[in-house]
């Protein structure tokens, strides 16, 4: 309503010989009409709601470094792979992962040493370990 009775003050040649009231309505029906096409025209407005699920930055940075992990640990030996995770991720003892992988233990010992200087020369090309 604002915007047309705006109109109507910036053109007042407009409003000369013909019927106001059917001008206003004109102008108002079109400024409606441009409003709506223009809401169409663009991606709809966010609110702080949709902000909320976006993950925080510590969080993406958690989560890309996990994916380099992954990576690091996907380059090194499959025995070795085996032994860091059955030691590391299951939280096994040396005693339950020789169990599990059907090797001594002073071979679960030595593959996670190895394992681990693997693992960190791998994190070091990926720019992840000083």
């Amino acid at each position: 309503m604002q915007e047309t009775l705006l109109r109507a003050w910036r053109h007042p040649d407009a409003l000369s010989g013909r019927p106001i009231r059917a001008w206003l309505f004109t102008v108002a029906r079109n400024l409606v009409v441009d409003q709506h096409r223009a809401r169409k025209a663009r991606p709809p407005e966010t609110t702080d709601d949709a902000l909320a699920v976006v993950p925080a930055d510590d969080e993406l940075e958690r989560a890309v470094e996990s994916w380099a992990v992954a990576e690091a640990l996907a380059a090194l030996r499959p025995e070795h792979r085996e032994v860091l995770t059955e030691v590391y991720y299951r939280g096994r003892s040396v005693k339950e992962a020789s169990a599990t992988l059907g090797i001594p233990p002073g071979t679960v010992k030595s593959r996670t040493y190895y394992a681990l200087r693997a693992l960190k020369l791998a994190l070091e090309e990926r720019g992840l370990a000083p």
